[in-house]
């Protein structure tokens, strides 16, 4: 027997988070968590995410109807809050979970109490961008049936969840999270909508539809009514409780409603979805059966039961699903899928690998092994290291990786040689990086040289600009020579001495940096050690921008900015030369830039950077600035009070929802911003504004609070020139005797276009096969012929539109066709850049696109695992004997053996593989551990994800061996998942046989990847 825990008893009933729920988890759950599945975690969460009170929905804010947006949050948030108590129990340490339920409280009680300062801004931006790809489906697909579950297109409609539960588990074997996030959040929408769409409520199901999840095309979906069969009848003066014919109630027949904007017709005697826009509900039988909010046709069972138990629970499902795992465990799913819940900084390098490049290699392995070393283990331990040499012609191959020690193995192995002119493709690999770290993360290129491949400029701006990423050069180009070595690997004694970068390559590194709200620092090789104290600020995951602005050309200025008691390392970055400054803190004390210890701060120049350590102080501060030439200014701090935002606009579909803007936001129009503060006790936003970078232009938006620390703010204009956005706010928690002011500015630099380029990508691709992504362009500005640019990180494009001729207000079509090669691996993703510039270069705008190539999955049957032996030898002093277990691990006709792990154990494995009887591959796995440790899972991992696991526990019997096998007959899709049965195999042993799960590796990671 199994105990629900999703769904039984709720994590959050109204807003008070029960804390005497929490215990309620499953025995195999607490004791599987050191590799509980991706692929048990993705089904469970999806289910999840369909069922927090609630069956039907609005996509986003929909006055007090449950939206898909709730939804999605709530049930993430219950999970992993779940998922961490179940950590925490394993480790010994308490779990306590506030009595809010948020993304700040969830990141807190997941976290170990010595765990420092964290911030759940990325933990909340990895939410919001499942919610906000959740919402996108009823703008991008609006008129589709199969993606609401419209019109009874339910085979449709589950293989459109089947197939996206495959490109995530691709995605997460290929570690590309984002893009998992990202269909995750899609199908996630299409799932709710079967509840909130088709009668499976009305029908008195008490659980979920747990074949929709299942891949195998074979399993029922229900007991589908056919095309000529009549669902419906008319509602009765306007109530439609009873519409639905009492005949499909009995028979059981599954139906959903049609759906039609423009036409009246549907099928004779058929249900419609109902509401203004569906024309089909004004045919006969008229009416509706949806349940989408309270003034639905079927309102009633909106939200149906609230405060009790929901009739959704993912118990039954989660005890079907427990025993099915991967090598991925739960702390893997809270680290990548659900980005930031536990670790959420980068650490990615971009370096010049040519000859005179050797001093920088060796500083840049210095600092990452410092980081790397200092703080393993901790939560400030970088999730994601990135690497990605370049010289010219090369660039790459990029290194991504969890683990640490691969990446100091692929730094330690860098050599500075070649070389010659200077110019080298510094672009093409702050580009790789770009596309494979995830957003918002903080980026070092180091280099002694300008870029050669310029023409990547608007590439570069427009990836920066859509992962609002931070790149920061570290340029060592002061009388530096450049030598080639020669064939013999000794050094060539010419030395070509190129005094220093030009003038036009420092400029554009610096116009880089500041778009990216980083710096372009210019230092000698002698005096870089200095200034990489930069990297390690950088490296910690509660780093916040408190200002950041820009005077280009210079001038004389003064700026202040609000320190509040929850930064900590307050430091101010002053780029530029010549300059000086003085400083002024909240009580009145000055210093001035000559003064490199005073009572303020420390003061340290390098080359063009000034960086003052301030003694913080609250309250509010200001800096003078005297310089007539360009500067950069940016103070930050450690706090875990931050700010996410998205430029969003309203879906074209239903009206009620917000998707991403993708691109730059047009010129003379407004702007919605989705925003979201996490941290603090109760932080509460009095404004918000667009500020100019270089100038005093400010816009004040009107903010509407959301709840949960979601806010929408609405700007009348967007500014005329490049622009920030600026926080302000009052932190008035219990805890505080009074109310304190905090401020935020966002870093990426920000600008309108009245261009707009849209592009929907309707499938994944497939290797091998020809790819087409049609594309528009929309203009307000001028007439004319507009040159179109597309790049992807993996060379995959064939050929393009090239240049399209628009009108002033008008659009036109074009198309990006691509072909992966037939080996790309299943689960790769692409990043697509689509450009339009108008005539003259005067304006563009662009679209960012992310595309996976899928491989087509035949193969749903999971390794067969079959416990041959088991020998133990145990006394009563555990410690001085040991016990052994074999198995033999068979993937019969599939796609083979991928990896063979224990779990639940603390034992050596080792694994052989031979040919069997049948010309198949065998594994044969021998564990052998200390009778301490009685208890061993083996899992093995199929190509596509499929899992099979054996099981075996001294506490139980012996010399029993319990085995996990394939079942014999299909589940119906509402089957108790709760049940299991005992079977003799061949050799003796037990089988536990459970329904078949084959689902996604894990689920949402965190990204922020």
């Amino acid at each position: 027997m199994v105990t629900d825990t999703c769904g039984t008893t709720s994590l959050l009933k109204g807003n008070q988070t029960q804390q005497k729920d929490l215990p309620y988890l499953t025995q195999a759950t607490e004791k599987s968590f050191g590799s509980t599945s991706m692929d048990l975690v993705l089904p469970v969460l999806l289910l999840c995410l369909v069922l927090p009170d609630s069956q039907a929905f609005k996509p986003f804010n929909f006055g007090k109807s449950i939206t898909h947006r709730r939804i999605t949050e709530t049930a993430i948030l219950q999970k992993t809050a779940e998922v961490c108590k179940t950590v925490a129990t394993a480790e010994g340490r308490d779990f306590i979970l506030s009595n809010s339920l948020s993304a700040t409280s969830v990141q807190q009680a997941c976290s170990p109490s010595d765990a420092g300062l964290l911030t759940a801004a990325k933990f909340k931006a990895s939410i919001v961008a499942m919610y906000l790809s959740n919402a996108a489906v009823d703008g991008a697909y609006a008129l589709s049936d199969r993606h609401h579950f419209d019109g009874e297109s339910f085979t449709d409609g589950r293989k459109l969840i089947t197939e996206g539960m495959a490109s995530i588990k691709a995605n997460i074997q290929q570690e590309n999270f984002i893009p998992a996030r990202l269909t995750l959040g899609k199908i996630c929408h299409t799932l709710q909508d079967f509840y909130s769409h088709s009668n499976w409520i009305e029908l008195g199901n008490k659980r979920p539809n747990t074949n929709l999840i299942r891949p195998d095309p074979t399993l029922p979906i229900g007991n589908l009514a056919d095309i000529n069969t009549p669902t419906c009848r008319s509602c009765f003066e306007g109530n439609c409780r009873d519409n639905i014919l009492p005949e499909i109630l009995k028979e059981g027949k599954l139906t959903s409603g049609y759906f039609r904007l423009l036409s009246s017709q549907k099928p004779k005697g058929k249900c419609s979805h109902g509401g203004s826009l569906d024309k089909t509900s004004r045919t006969d039988p008229v009416g509706g059966i949806n349940k989408d909010d309270f003034e639905a046709d079927h309102g009633h069972l909106h939200g149906r039961q609230r405060g009790e138990t929901p009739p959704w629970s993912c118990w039954r499902t989660f005890a079907g699903l427990l025993e099915r795992t991967t090598s991925c465990g739960i702390k893997s799913l809270l680290t990548h899928l659900l980005m930031g819940i536990t670790r959420s900084s980068v650490l990615c390098f971009v370096i010049d690998t040519t000859g005179s490049m050797s001093d920088d290699i060796a500083e840049a392995k210095r600092v990452a092994f410092s980081i790397i070393d200092s703080k393993k283990g901790t939560p400030e331990e970088p999730s994601v290291y990135i690497l990605v040499p370049f010289n010219d012609p090369e660039f790459g191959p990029l290194t991504r990786t969890t683990d640490s020690n691969i990446f100091k193995q692929q730094i330690n192995v860098l050599t500075a040689e070649g070389g010659g002119d200077p110019p080298e493709m510094s672009l093409s690999g702050l580009q790789l990086a770009l596309t494979s770290a995830p957003p918002s993360s903080e980026i070092f290129v180091f280099t002694d040289a300008p870029a050669k491949d310029v023409h990547l400029r608007s590439t570069v701006i427009a990836l920066i600009e859509s992962t609002k990423s931070v790149v920061t050069f570290l340029l060592t180009n002061a009388l530096s020579a450049r030598r080639r070595r020669d064939s013999n690997g000794g050094q060539d004694q010419r030395q070509r001495f190129s005094s220093r970068l030009s003038p036009a390559g420092n400029d554009l590194y610096q116009e880089l940096a500041e778009i990216s709200g980083g710096q372009a620092i210019v230092v000698t090789k002698a005096t870089l050690p200095q200034v990489t104290d930069i990297i390690v600020d950088s490296s910690t995951p509660a780093l916040v921008n408190i200002l950041q602005t820009v005077r280009n050309p210079g001038r004389p200025d003064n700026f202040t900015f609000t320190v509040d008691p929850s930064v900590r390392n307050l430091t101010v970055y002053l780029t530029g030369s010549p300059l000086t400054f003085s400083l002024h803190s909240p009580t009145g004390v000055s210093q001035s830039s000559a003064v490199t210890d005073g009572s303020l701060g420390s003061v340290k120049a390098v080359g063009n950077l000034n960086m003052v350590r301030l003694n913080t102080q609250t309250g509010l501060w200001e800096i003078r600035v005297t310089s007539t030439q360009p500067y950069s200014l940016k103070v930050t701090g450690h706090s875990d009070t931050d700010f996410i935002y998205n430029i969003v606009e309203m879906s074209q579909g239903s009206g009620t929802g917000f998707t991403v803007k993708d691109g730059r936001p047009q010129t003379g129009r407004n702007i919605t911003l989705l925003l979201s503060v996490v941290g603090g006790d109760s932080p509460n936003v009095t404004e918000v504004a667009l500020v100019e970078v270089s100038g005093s232009g400010v816009e004040n938006g009107t903010i509407e609070a959301l709840g949960d620390g979601d806010y929408l703010v609405f700007m009348e204009r967007v500014p005329d020139h490049e622009f920030v956005i600026l926080v302000k706010g009052v932190d008035s928690g219990s805890s505080r005797t009074s109310p304190i002011t905090f401020q935020r500015q966002s870093t990426t630099r920000l600008r309108a276009s009245s261009l707009a380029v849209t592009a929907l990508a309707n499938s994944t691709m497939e290797p091998g096969i020809p790819f087409s992504l049609p594309f528009s362009v929309t203009t307000n500005g001028t007439a004319g012929n507009y040159t179109i640019r597309a790049r992807d990180d993996r060379g995959f494009i064939t050929s393009f539109t090239t240049s399209l001729v628009l009108s002033s207000g008008g659009t036109a079509q074009g198309s990006v066709e691509l072909q992966a090669p037939e080996s790309t691996p299943s689960g790769t993703d692409v990043t697509l850049t689509i450009e339009a510039e108008a005539p003259g270069a005067t304006d563009s705008n662009y679209a960012v696109l992310r595309l996976s190539v899928i491989a087509k999955v035949t193969d749903f049957s999971q390794p067969v695992c079959q416990v041959v032996r088991v020998h133990a030898n145990c006394s009563e002093d555990c410690s001085q004997s040991e016990w052994e277990i074999s198995a033999n691990l068979t993937d019969g006709n599939g796609t083979g053996i991928l990896s063979v792990t224990a779990r639940r154990g603390n034992g050596t494995l080792n694994t052989t593989t031979t040919v069997g009887e049948e010309g198949n591959n065998m594994t044969t796995a021998t564990y052998s551990a200390s009778c301490c440790s009685p208890e061993v899972e083996l899992v093995a991992v199929d190509a596509v994800g499929n899992v099979g696991t054996c099981f075996h526990s001294l506490r139980l019997a012996p010399n029993l061996a319990t085995s996990i096998l394939p079942p014999s007959s299909s589940p119906s899709p509402a089957a108790s998942d709760t049940t299991t049965n005992l079977q003799t195999t061949p050799s003796g042993a037990t089988a536990l046989l459970l329904p078949p799960l084959v689902i996604p590796l894990a689920l949402l990671t965190a990204q922020w990847a």
